[in-house]
């Protein structure tokens, strides 16, 4: 036998005779290759037959004796000795090996003709490395194109097996022909599909350990293609040059999942031309023909000077025309004409003779009769007593509600009138609740009471403050009334002229967005709270003695005008009436807008709604008119009208480089379940009426203003826009897979009313404890502009910080009367006008005022009114209304050389004027 105490490596044949003559032992089992995980050891086994002994050899050496563990049998059919040897190999046995090649073992049996050896098996130690040599990265790839998603797994003892997971569910190559995963551990999608969309896996196990990699986010999006064009529209102009548009929409088929929209315009324009209708008219008069045997002559004439073509009128009057050619001569029956005809006129006489005799006894029977009943009526009433339905002036009686105790609107029934009858009443006296007042119907405004004087102090009157009794006559101007609902108004005259009556409504709540007041002849500015709409009336646009009841209100509800094709609704739609008042001077109204001003880039239109529902062009804002004036700054749009209604401003972009202004603001709130917390991301209109809206829905949300709302700049080039959430702390905060990132089709974002974009996003804290939140909101539009919201903020409402909403609240001033309302004092404006309205020969004259005040388009405009000066100084007072900028005003004049000091050095002697005074104060 061998030596096995480890010195003697010789080989030495058993003394013992071999239980089969003949035979070499014959491996049975033999050792297998194995792996040490951990520190566990491993057993290695061999069996042979015939066999004396076995022993085992490990790396060259013989295994010592006494690490052997031996078991002997007999095989049954041959009856020959069967030996069994196991031996242990240690963790530290194999680190401490150092060789070329790995840790083996080998087992030697031997029999009387020699020795048998077995097949060598490796001993490794097993492991697996955590991090994978290359992670699968994720793709965003067009639909039907190829997806390769690599994987290297982690390096490791034995090599790891690689499994593909989608939405950690396994993927089997086997059942989806579609799929390959068996390339050297990639995924290859040959055609990608929607459905191929989600988050991808890569999973490297052995018999040690799995390891996961990250996982890779693919996405199939489908890009946009157009649909077929419209029949080209008929011509918008019915004489002349006008335009045809067709159109097509981007959904054959539609973008899906971020894929590009449609390049090119959606609406094509040509111009074509309309042929004018031409009117007929007629040529001259033929000559007389001959004379007939009935005596008459006959001249004719045709429609062809010129005749009528494209549907223009046919000439009006006769194409014949005859007449006597005897002069009454000619003889007819044996009797001269003119004697017929005599006879025959003298009849006609007496016919009509008896016909008026007739109607003249049945007037006069009916006269009669009216004026019986007539004495018989007025004989029931004196002329000291008179019913009380005479305070209302002719108007039916009105029923108010009982439930609005102490309405100091409603009149004081119990105090008697003071009625003498010596003048005509024929105007109402009150104005009334409009949350009581029942409507009025037409004949009853204008079916006054006759000789009636009234003199009256009501509780209406001493609500208002105006506490003298004061005697009040209606005068019928017209167009002071106006037909229709919009009754709650009228003309006012005092004994005291320069007393006028102040009837202020100008909450402003999410259900109503108005302003209401009283103004006379001094002027004043409505403004709805927070909106950045305001109505300027003018000094002198409202008549003396006068008193006008003037709303301005924004339509919260959808606008019922649609923009066509690409065309976009920039700001709100704007109502001021009542819309049948006309006023001599223009009054100014501010619109806001959400347009990058550039007229390469825009062409803005103003509409107004006619009375039937309908929206016509007032004009472009390019253009020239002396029918309106369009001044259009960076965020505003004041325009200078003349009568009341309804108007919207609407953009046309001419390029894609053409801009909308969207603000972006994110607001919080914890939601019923406590460890959830809400984002709301806006996008909407840069306009300060669409950011109230946000703001009054928000607090009836009880959401939190997170941080300062920013400017994105959305271009109309048909890429989407992309809202993310990006650097959540991740032990701390967590959000649903798929949630993180929305995206909005470009067409939702750019002809979408002016109803906000409106995206959430819902975390979750792993516990209560957590009470800060940290991360930044991502908006960008793709291939465009980006903004990044930062949010550091408390979840907890009495540990955060308040961000002021808007930066001018004018909701304490709704509406201000007479001087308060203008930043320039009367007399200073009255004595700029009598000096620029005055025409010169060096040209310092109005047109260099309003070049001095940035207005250098459509002149024309201001050359038709009365005092052009005037005007440009109403323009300046609605572009200035927050800042009321007088030294920049006075700088202007100085450059005209017309003043010679500034107009701020003036108003400081005019500053004790209590009017300007407090219109200062208040900056308004």
């Amino acid at each position: 036998f061998p030596s096995l105490s480890g010195n003697d490596n010789s080989e030495a044949l058993p003394e013992s005779i071999p239980s089969a003559p003949g035979t070499l032992p014959h491996f049975m089992e033999e050792p297998d290759d194995a792996y040490i995980i951990k520190s566990n050891p491993i057993v290695l086994r061999c069996k042979a037959m015939p066999a004396m002994q076995i022993f085992f050899k490990c790396n060259g050496e013989w295994v010592h004796q006494n690490e052997h563990v031996s078991e002997e049998s007999m095989d049954e059919t041959t009856g020959l000795k069967v030996r069994e040897v196991f031996i242990n190999v240690t963790r530290q046995q194999v680190e401490d090996f150092h060789g070329p090649e790995d840790y083996w073992c080998q087992c030697v049996a031997w029999s009387h003709l020699g020795t048998s050896k077995s097949r060598k098996a490796s001993v490794r130690i097993a492991y697996l490395r955590k991090n994978f040599e290359q992670d699968p990265q994720g793709k965003e790839v067009p639909i039907e194109g190829m997806i390769v998603l690599h994987c290297r797994p982690p390096e490791g003892v034995p090599a790891a097996e690689v499994e593909w997971l989608k939405n950690e569910e396994p993927i089997d190559s086997n059942l989806d022909e579609n799929i390959d995963t068996r390339a050297d551990h990639n995924l290859i999608i040959r055609q990608a599909r929607l459905s191929d969309s989600g988050n991808y896996t890569c999973m490297a196990a052995n018999i040690v350990a799995k390891r996961r990699s990250m996982s890779a986010t693919v996405v199939v999006y489908v890009n946009g293609g157009w649909s077929s064009w419209t029949e080209w529209s008929n011509c918008n102009a019915r004489c002349g040059r006008g335009w045809q548009k067709r159109s097509r929409t981007c959904t054959n088929p539609a973008p899906l999942n971020g894929g590009a929209f449609c390049e090119g315009m959606s609406v094509q324009k040509i111009t074509c031309t309309s042929l004018c209708p031409v009117d007929g008219n007629w040529e001259v008069w033929s000559e007389w023909s001959v004379c007939s045997p009935e005596c008459e002559h006959l001249r004719v004439r045709e429609c062809i000077a010129p005749p009528p073509r494209n549907g223009g009128k046919y000439c009006e009057g006769l194409s014949q025309e005859s007449e006597n050619c005897t002069e009454g001569l000619c003889i007819q029956d044996k009797k001269p004409l003119h004697e017929i005809k005599s006879q025959n006129i003298e009849t006609a006489s007496d016919i009509a003779l008896y016909s008026g005799l007739g109607a003249a006894v049945i007037a006069v029977a009916v006269l009669v009769v009216g004026v019986t009943l007539y004495r018989r009526s007025q004989s029931e009433y004196g002329v000291d007593v008179i019913d009380s339905s005479a305070l209302t002036g002719g108007f039916q009686t009105f029923n108010f509600k009982t439930v609005r105790q102490g309405n100091s609107l409603l009149l004081n029934s119990s105090m008697q009138p003071d009625l003498t009858v010596s003048r005509t009443y024929s105007g109402p006296i009150c104005l009334q609740d409009p949350m009581d007042k029942e409507l009025m119907t037409e004949s009853s405004l204008f079916n006054p009471l006759s000789d009636i004087k009234v003199k009256v102090q009501s509780s209406f009157m001493v609500s208002l403050g105006v506490t003298e009794r004061a005697e009040y006559h209606g005068k019928a101007h017209s167009g002071t009334f106006p037909h229709g609902n919009n009754r709650a108004f009228g003309t006012i005259q005092a004994r005291n002229k320069a007393t006028y009556i102040q009837n202020l409504s100008s909450i402003s709540t999410r259900s109503e967005l108005k302003t209401t007041a009283i103004f006379g002849h001094l002027g004043g500015r409505l403004v709805v709270p927070n909106t950045g709409v305001s109505l300027l009336i003018p000094h002198g646009a409202i008549p003396e003695e006068s008193s006008w009841e003037i709303s301005l209100s924004i339509t919260q509800k959808e606008s019922s005008l649609q923009p066509e094709g690409t065309d976009v609704l920039l700001g709100p739609e704007v109502t001021c009436g009542p819309s049948d008042l006309s006023v001599s001077t223009p009054f100014a109204l501010t619109i806001p807008h959400c347009a990058e001003v550039n007229s390469e880039h825009w062409n803005i239109h103003l509409k107004k709604r006619t009375q039937q529902g309908k929206w016509e062009e007032v004009m472009s804002v390019e253009e020239e008119t002396t029918s309106c004036y369009c001044l259009l700054d960076p965020y505003a749009c004041h325009i200078l009208l003349n009568s009341f209604g309804t108007y919207a401003l609407i953009g046309e972009p001419i390029s894609d480089c053409a801009v909308r202004q969207l603000k972006v603001a994110v607001f919080g709130c914890l939601s019923c379940n406590s460890l959830d917390y809400n984002l709301r991301v806006y996008c909407m209109d840069n306009t300060p009426c669409a950011f109230q809206e946000v703001v009054s829905d928000e607090r009836l949300q009880g959401g939190q203003l997170l941080e300062e709302p920013k400017l994105l700049h959305f271009k109309g080039n048909t890429f989407s826009l992309q809202i993310s959430v990006l650097d959540i702390p991740p032990f701390l905060w967590r959000i649903k897979p798929f949630t993180a990132c929305q995206e909005v089709p470009f067409s939702r974002v750019w002809c979408s009313s002016q109803k906000p974009l409106h995206c959430a996003f819902s975390l979750e804290r792993y516990t209560p404890a957590t009470t800060q939140l940290s991360c930044k909101i991502c908006v960008r539009q793709v291939k465009g502009h980006e903004q990044i919201l930062q949010i550091q903020t408390s979840i907890l409402e009495n540990e955060r910080e308040t961000i002021a909403f808007f930066a001018h609240d004018d909701s304490n001033f709704p509406a201000q009367m007479g001087p308060k309302a203008f930043k320039i004092p009367y007399s200073i404006r009255q004595r700029i006008c009598a000096t620029f309205d005055t025409p010169n020969a060096k040209g310092k004259d109005w047109e260099m005022l309003a070049q001095k005040t940035c207005i250098n388009r459509n002149l024309s405009y201001f050359a038709t009114q009365s005092s052009p000066s005037a005007v440009i100084l109403d323009l300046w007072e609605a572009r200035h209304q927050h800042d009321g900028d007088l030294d920049s005003l006075a700088c202007a004049l100085e450059e005209i050389g017309r003043t010679h000091s500034k107009i701020s050095d003036i108003t400081e002697t005019e500053i004790e004027e209590p009017d300007f005074n407090y219109s200062r104060q208040n900056g308004l």
